[in-house]
């Protein structure tokens, strides 16, 4: 691989000691005042970052097109807000660990659902997005026990890239860059262990991906979620963590994995499902998604015939 030029690996190197910085800062901090912080912080990049905030709009105005002017730029604005307030919550790696059970809900009734698919001893396929606060997400599920690896992609600086898998690590979270060599091995050795292999699909990346609707418009979408359950037989769950006050709450729901012969047609249709889920849980809460990311930047080839997934069951039953 060629070494990026000097002045990029300086101002890489200045941005890791910078976070680091931040971060012994920020650990004296209760878990409030690092989200009252967050807040004013995500309001002041509201105004300051005008490119962001641009893209934020624009996003909104092609998944709520019947909202005003004014209503989506609420939304862009509390979106902010409240991804700052969730990175400086998770930055207070102490007292999150030690209010976590606290912090984050898990009713009875979405453990069980995890607790039967995992039953079945063939992994699950966990899938979620960036909504709400998806690190508390997969730390709550780990640090109660149940063994948990995430597909990540690695930063473009190692550093930083060991910071983030350390600090999941402590939670009990393994990562599987997908970068790495023996990334698509250990993905199916974790499911044919029986463990939970969690994976966000809702950007768009440059990995293989299927067109499917996303509020009204086809988005390239990650396929490896509907391919690797289809190759294990594991079970699919979706899951979420949206705030809730001053803490938040998980939810879950098994998703129905097509029985179709044509495996691509089944691939298909289930990561339709899935994209779904995380539609309906992004309308549950419009202001803690990730908005200011271009989700529909991809657009199918120009006189491609892209199928439309038929619809699918809204729950496992």
């Amino acid at each position: 691989m060629e070494r990026p030029p000097l002045a990029k690996r300086l101002k890489r190197f200045l941005r890791y000691v910078l976070i680091r910085g931040v971060l012994l800062l920020l650990q004296p901090l209760t878990l409030g005042v690092a989200r009252s912080l967050g807040a004013r912080l995500g309001a002041l990049a509201y105004h300051l970052a005008g490119g962001e905030r641009r893209k934020a709009l624009k996003s909104l105005s092609v998944a709520f097109p019947e909202k005003s002017d004014a209503e989506r730029e609420a939304v862009a604005r509390e979106a902010f807000r409240h991804l700052a307030a969730a990175a400086l919550e998770v930055a207070c790696t102490g007292a999150l660990d030690e209010a976590l059970e606290r912090l984050v809900a898990w009713p009875d009734a979405d453990r069980q659902v995890l607790e039967t698919a995992l039953a079945r001893g063939k992994g699950v396929v966990f899938v979620s997005g960036h909504v709400g606060n998806w690190e508390l997400l997969a730390r709550r599920v780990a640090r109660a026990g149940y063994p948990s690896q995430s597909i990540a992609k690695e930063t473009t600086d190692p550093r930083l890239t060991e910071l983030v898998g350390q600090f999941r690590a402590r939670g009990g979270v393994r990562s599987i860059w997908r970068g790495q060599e023996g990334a698509a091995r250990a993905m199916l050795r974790a499911l044919r262990g029986g463990e939970i292999l969690g994976i966000l699909i809702d950007q768009d990346t440059k990995v293989q991906s299927l067109f499917v609707p996303f509020f009204g418009q086809l988005a390239a979408t990650p396929r490896a979620a509907a391919d690797l359950a289809l190759r294990t037989g594991a079970s699919v769950v979706t899951g979420f963590c949206h705030r809730d006050g001053e803490g938040y709450r998980l939810t879950m729901e098994e998703v129905p994995v097509p029985q179709d012969a044509d495996r691509e047609a089944a691939a298909l249709a289930l990561t339709a499902a899935l994209s779904t889920r995380i539609e309906d849980a992004i309308r549950r809460a419009p202001a803690q998604w990730v908005w200011m990311h271009q989700r529909w930047k991809t657009r199918p080839p120009v006189g491609s015939d892209v199928p439309l997934p038929e619809a699918a069951p809204a729950s496992a039953g």
